[in-house]
C-alpha cells in the first residue's frame, strides 16, 4: 500500500509504503523494538523489566514471524525518491495468531504484539494505516478477533486503535510481592 505521509514538518510530503516485512528487514526494525521496549519500561519498569537488550531477543522470533503465512509483520517505509537512495524503514506491526484456551467458544485469535512509528513520522496516519492493513489480513485468514495490550499512559495509542475498531475489554491490574 502506498500513501502520502501527511507530515507536519515544512518539507514536501513523503510517499510512504507499508507492505509485508521479509527477514532482510529485521535489522532495521530492531533498533525500533529498543526504543518500544525502553519506553515500556519508563512507563512501568514492573511490568516491562526487561532483561538487557531485549531487541536481540526478538532477533529469531521476527526473522520467523516474517515467514509465517499465520502472522502479520509489516514495515513502512519511505519511498526513494533519488536514485540510488536507499528507501527507511520508520514503522511496523507484528502480529501473531494465538490459540485461545479451550473453555471458550472462540478457538484463536489475533495479537498485536507490537506497534511503533519512529517520532518523526508521527501524525502522518501511518500508525492507521498499518492497523487497518493488519486488520484486513487476519480478516482475510479468516480470523474473528484482534486483541493487543497497550500501557496504562498510553492515551494515544487508544485513542488510534479506537478509531481502528477496537473497545476496551478488560483491565489488567497488577501487584508486586516482596
Amino acid at each position: 500500500m502506498i500513501f502520502p505521509s501527511l507530515s507536519r514538518s515544512p518539507t514536501p510530503p513523503l510517499m510512504m509504503i507499508i507492505r509485508p516485512a521479509t527477514p532482510a528487514d529485521v535489522p532495521a526494525v530492531l533498533p525500533m523494538v529498543a526504543k518500544i521496549c525502553a519506553l515500556h519500561e519508563s512507563w512501568d519498569s514492573a511490568k516491562y523489566g526487561f532483561l538487557p537488550n531485549p531487541e536481540l531477543r526478538y532477533d529469531r522470533w521476527l526473522a520467523k514471524i516474517a515467514t509465517d503465512d499465520r502472522a502479520v509483520f509489516l514495515v513502512a517505509e519511505t519511498e526513494a525518491t533519488k536514485p540510488k537512495q536507499s528507501p527507511i524503514l520508520v514503522a511496523f506491526l507484528v502480529a501473531t495468531v494465538e490459540r485461545e484456551i479451550p473453555i471458550y467458544r472462540l478457538k484463536e485469535f489475533a495479537f498485536i504484539h507490537d506497534i511503533w512509528v519512529e517520532p518523526e513520522y508521527r501524525h502522518a496516519g501511518i500508525a492507521r494505516q498499518i492497523v487497518m492493513q493488519a486488520v484486513e489480513l487476519f480478516t482475510k485468514m479468516g480470523i474473528q478477533q484482534i486483541r493487543l495490550d497497550t500501557s496504562a499512559p498510553n492515551e494515544a495509542a487508544r485513542r488510534l486503535f479506537s478509531s481502528c475498531g477496537f473497545r476496551i475489554s478488560t483491565m489488567e491490574m497488577l501487584i508486586e510481592l516482596q
